[in-house]
């Protein structure tokens, strides 16, 4: 049977030849008529599924035939390639071989088809990264040959890992730090040059340039001392640049307690007065709050929220911020009112923000008659319940202050004295506030 298919692609192979030899052979190289045999002969098994026999004459094809004949010998020969180095896998020495066979397929597609060049450099990262497991430098070297091939053409994935390699290389002590901050802020800034074509696109570049800040930090590449030493002359050198001032200000805001220092303040000041926006003014409040300047925190992140250059997700996330700071440093009204406008900002704040508003409210003490010393725990556990619905990720927590806040319930006799049985409503008004809850007992 296999002979009489061997046949027919004679007979394919040879009316082939026959067509494309009225047409111009030399794109097929020297050996035209042998380049197109084998390439007949692999095309016929690839169509057929048959991988086993379409690789020896694929093999044949590419050493015959010049890349620039067909397009389809690279990206085929790729998943050729592949399916071998699978097959292989515990050949080391032949999978080095063909993963250096399928790293050229791809540089070859990208100098004679470059039209195609940035999908095939960037599927050239990602074979590398699959591949190429024990040596990380050659890895990142590649990362690095492909964005500066593409520049905005590589794909996001690619721009991560490229980081990604760089901080393992870090930790080996094959890179140094100064190298490592370069190319975070590079990587950072191609992420934020993305223009997404779809929502799930702008969701996964968001989630990059999370990821390569939260490597950043966790990996504690460069300390503040290292990054004061870095960017204090650049900054003496510049003070009026504007983009190394947010870069400063970004890097240091990054590092563990390093907002308290002449550089971050000489730095958002650049920022504040060469260009007033909400992320300079949110940066003064760090430098405040770091420095005990309780007024001065609450009041430039007030301005941060008015300001326009800020979106409504980023107010909700700057209120609720605002609304910690306040309860840690006694302003329990500012903390309260912030609170209280997160929820319908940003739902995925709202058990957060529930939460707070409950502990503020169990810490409330006002009010005249004897009962308002138990309203403001049947106000929490209110606040508790919301927080429960809203993010049930946050239960536990909810749950226990809930636990902790009916020790404080009245018990039904001494509810009673006051004409207040369990499941009624009361209202507790409190520093202007005014506020419906459920009366709750213990008994």
């Amino acid at each position: 049977m296999k002979k009489v298919f061997l046949a027919a692609l004679s007979l394919v192979a040879t009316l082939s030849g026959a067509n494309l030899f009225a047409q111009d052979m030399s794109k097929y190289g020297e050996n035209a008529e042998e380049c197109v045999k084998y390439l007949s002969y692999y095309t016929e098994y690839y169509k057929q599924k048959n991988y086993d026999d379409a690789t020896p004459n694929w093999r044949q094809a590419y050493k015959i035939c010049p890349p620039s004949c067909s397009q389809n010998l690279l990206i085929q020969g790729s998943e050729l390639v592949s399916r071998l180095i699978a097959k292989n896998a515990r050949n080391t020495i032949m999978v080095e071989g063909l993963v250096d066979t399928l790293l050229t397929l791809q540089d070859q597609r990208a100098q004679y088809y470059p039209k195609y060049a940035a999908t095939a450099l960037n599927n050239k990262a990602t074979y590398a990264a699959k591949y190429i497991k024990s040596d990380p430098k050659r890895v990142f070297d590649i990362y690095e040959s492909v964005i500066a091939a593409l520049g905005d053409k590589t794909k996001p994935s690619v721009v991560f890992n490229d980081f990604k390699s760089a901080v393992d290389l870090y930790t080996a002590g094959q890179l140094g730090t100064e190298e490592v901050l370069n190319l975070y802020q590079r990587n950072l800034a191609m992420l934020e040059a993305v223009n997404p074509a779809s929502d799930i696109e702008k969701q996964q570049v968001a989630d990059f340039r999370t990821n390569i800040e939260n490597l950043f930090i966790s990996s504690k590449v460069a300390s503040c001392d290292d990054l004061l030493k870095l960017f204090g002359p650049r900054y003496e050198a510049n003070p009026n640049d504007l983009k190394l001032a947010t870069n400063i200000v970004k890097m240091l805001s990054l590092a563990e307690d390093c907002n308290d220092n002449d550089l971050f303040l000489n730095a958002v000041t650049t920022m504040y007065t060469l260009e007033p926006s909400a992320a300079a003014a949110y940066y003064l409040y760090k430098l405040q709050s770091a420095r005990g300047n309780v007024s001065q925190a609450i009041k430039y992140m007030q301005e941060a929220i008015e300001r326009d250059d800020s979106d409504v997700k980023a107010d909700a996330a700057y209120l609720y911020e605002l609304a910690v700071y306040c309860v840690k440093n006694g302003r329990s009204s500012t903390a309260a009112e912030a609170a209280a406008k997160v929820p319908s900002m940003d739902e995925s704040l709202a058990g957060k923000a529930y939460l707070l508003m409950g502990t503020i409210w169990a810490g409330t003490n006002c009010g005249t008659r004897e009962s308002d010393r138990w309203a403001p725990y049947w106000v929490a556990c209110d606040y508790m319940n919301k927080a429960k619905a809203a993010d049930p990720s946050i239960a536990e927590d909810a749950n226990r202050y809930i636990s902790q806040y009916s020790k404080y319930f009245p018990k039904v006799a001494d509810a009673f004295m006051y004409d207040l049985t369990a499941g009624s409503t009361y209202t507790f008004v409190c520093g202007g506030a005014r506020v419906s809850t459920t009366v709750r007992t213990i008994k």
